[in-house]
């Protein structure tokens, strides 16, 4: 079974940044797509961002781009999101999802514990 390991999150404030990382255990880490969801406090998770196996092919939230950037390095099993002009609507546990799939499908098959982003106004 897959580990996903995020890292990256925490307080800064309003129009900052910060970049998340996740880490993942499987030497086929480059055969899957891969994806960030949210949870902030009160609502229901949502899907923010996913990138194909590849890196070519990526999607966003409408809410987040323009701002987070997506990105993979399947040699070092790594995936990123950058975050961008951070509003306070953004704060929120992020989590790590890989896809059973080389492209995202709408129900990732395996999570990360996730990582707190908390922004301040």
């Amino acid at each position: 079974q897959v580990q996903l390991v995020e890292s990256g999150g925490g307080l800064v404030q309003a129009g900052g940044s910060l970049r998340l990382s996740c880490a993942a255990s499987e030497h086929t880490f480059n055969n899957y797509a891969m994806g960030w969801f949210r949870q902030a406090p009160g609502k229901e998770r949502e899907f923010v961002a996913a990138i194909s196996w590849g890196g070519r092919s990526t999607n966003y939230q409408d809410s987040v781009k323009g701002r987070f950037t997506i990105s993979r390095d399947n040699a070092k099993n790594t995936l990123w999101l950058q975050m961008n002009r951070l509003r306070p609507e953004d704060t929120a546990v992020y989590y790590c999802v890989k896809y059973n799939s080389p492209l995202p499908r709408a129900v990732p098959g395996e999570w990360g514990q996730g990582t707190q982003v908390t922004v301040s106004s």
